[in-house]
C-alpha cells in the first residue's frame, strides 16, 4: 500500500484589525468625547427622523403588493423585491426605538424567501404585514408599543395562521 504523505503549514497573522478598533488595541486607539458625543447626536437626529424614512419603505412595500394584485404573473419577482426591503428593514427598527418594525419585517422577510407558488392567501399576508407596519409608525409605537403592541402582534400572527392554511 503506497501512502502519500502530507504536509499542513499553518500560520498565525498579527490581528490588525484589532489595532484599528476603539479599545482593543490598549494605547493606540481612543475614541474622543467629542467624537462620541456628536455620534450620539447623529443617532438621535436619525432616530427623530427614521418613522419618515421607513414610510418610504412601507410606500415600496406598497407599491409591490400591488404589483402582486395586479399581475399575479409577477408575483415571483416582488415577493423577491419584498423580501430585500424587509431585510433591510428588519435590522433597523430596534436600532432607532422601534422594534415592532423589526419583529414585522422579520416575519415578512422569513415569509417572502423563496416559494414554489405564490397564492391570493399569502398575497392578503403581505398587506397584513403592512397594516402592522403602518399603526406602528402612524401612533408613533415606540419600544414594545404595551398593550397596542400587544395587540398588534396577535392580530397579526392570526392572519399568519389564517393565510398560512
Amino acid at each position: 500500500m503506497d501512502k502519500k504523505q502530507v504536509i499542513v503549514r499553518f500560520y498565525r497573522f498579527k490581528n490588525r484589525l484589532k489595532e484599528k478598533t476603539a479599545g482593543l488595541a490598549p494605547g493606540k486607539v481612543s475614541i474622543s468625547p467629542e467624537a462620541l458625543e456628536a455620534a450620539e447626536k447623529a443617532l438621535t437626529k436619525m432616530a427623530e427622523d427614521y418613522p419618515d424614512w421607513v414610510s418610504g419603505l412601507i410606500v415600496k412595500l406598497q407599491e409591490q403588493h400591488g404589483r402582486c394584485v395586479d399581475t399575479p404573473e409577477s408575483r415571483r419577482d416582488c415577493f423577491e423585491e419584498i423580501h430585500r426591503i424587509a431585510h433591510d428593514m428588519k435590522g433597523q427598527g430596534g436600532t432607532f426605538g422601534y422594534p415592532l418594525i423589526t419583529t414585522f419585517a422579520d416575519s415578512l422577510y422569513g415569509f417572502t424567501y423563496k416559494r414554489d407558488e405564490i397564492s391570493d392567501g399569502q398575497v392578503e399576508l403581505i398587506k397584513a404585514h403592512l397594516d402592522a407596519m403602518r399603526a406602528v409608525i402612524r401612533g408613533r409605537i415606540s419600544g414594545t408599543g404595551g398593550e397596542i403592541g400587544e395587540k398588534l402582534t396577535d392580530s397579526l400572527n392570526d392572519a399568519i395562521q389564517k393565510y398560512s392554511a
